[in-house]
């Protein structure tokens, strides 16, 4: 049993190097891409798929100068180039821009562009829930059916 929980812990804290490593690296290359100008972002969480961050350098016109993704299941995900986006306005953006085979890299691409849109309005940005809180929601959502 002792070694159950020794295997369990250190599984636990590998999992915790590997994200730190991952969240380093994510970083670093925000912050390349953010010293040379206005870095849009946009972000889709996989849960037992593939979660996908998308980074666009733009212009002063709201115009794509490079494109980053970070796509995958594991805290091995690193970040990559995202071609095809170069010279296209942001603000046009969709998931049909991105292969049909990756569904959350598409819904990040439309995070973006959303994300872009309301800043330039002048617009709020919500924070999207997290996972405790939508699992908050859906109880609070049951218990009101139940009490009614």
């Amino acid at each position: 049993m002792t070694k159950l929980l020794l295997l369990v812990a250190a599984t636990f804290v590998l999992q915790i190097a590997l994200s730190m490593a991952q969240m380093k690296h994510f970083s670093k290359e925000f912050v390349k891409l953010r010293r040379q100008g206005k870095v849009a972002c946009g972000r889709k969480a996989g849960g037992f798929r593939a979660g996908a961050i998308v980074m666009f350098l733009l212009d002063e016109d709201g115009m794509v100068r490079c494109a980053k993704k970070m796509e995958g299941v594991t805290c091995l995900a690193r970040v990559k180039p995202l071609p095809g986006f170069e010279g296209r306005d942001i603000r046009t953006l969709t998931a049909s821009d991105v292969p049909k085979n990756h569904k959350n890299l598409g819904k990040a691409v439309e995070d973006a562009s959303l994300t872009f849109r309301k800043f330039t309005a002048g617009e709020s940005i919500p924070e999207p829930p997290s996972p405790f809180q939508k699992v908050g929601q859906s109880v609070g959502r049951v218990w009101k059916k139940t009490t009614s």
